[in-house]
């Protein structure tokens, strides 16, 4: 069976959680990502910030991006995913949560991201297809 560890991208960066949004859209920017792992201090995940996290909850409420910092936008545990998890616990995870990209662990450590293209990469069409039309449902 196909893990997390085999079909994830590796090489994934984080955005500390001191540091501001602005920042973080200029990272992403650079990176061509639309999301970033929030990492505290201690190098623990903390969250993920998105570019639509951006537009609404900074932008959209006129707050200051540059004085902003990313861990005031992360909310809760963040979901992840095993590194020898099976594709359906990564199914599972994404269409229980509703998410497109899922922080890949090891231990403690991010190792990578699972993102929805790389799940259809990897999976049969029929299982892509479910999982696509879960995400695309409010």
């Amino acid at each position: 069976m196909t893990t997390a560890r085999e079909i994830m991208t590796t090489g994934t960066e984080c955005i500390g959680a001191e540091e501001s949004v602005l920042l973080a859209a200029q990272k992403m920017t650079e990176l061509g990502v639309g999301a970033l792992p929030i990492c505290g201090t201690d190098n623990k995940l903390k969250g993920m910030l998105t570019d639509r996290d951006i537009v609404v909850k900074v932008l959209g409420a006129d707050k200051d991006p540059a004085q902003c910092k990313a861990g005031e936008l992360a909310q809760g545990e963040a979901v992840t995913i095993g590194a020898d998890d099976d594709a359906q616990e990564i199914l599972r995870t994404m269409t229980e949560h509703k998410v497109r990209r899922l922080p890949v662990i090891d231990g403690h450590d991010l190792i990578g991201m699972v993102a929805q293209a790389d799940v259809a990469k990897a999976l049969p069409d029929p299982q892509v297809g479910d999982l696509v039309e879960a995400l695309s449902t409010d």
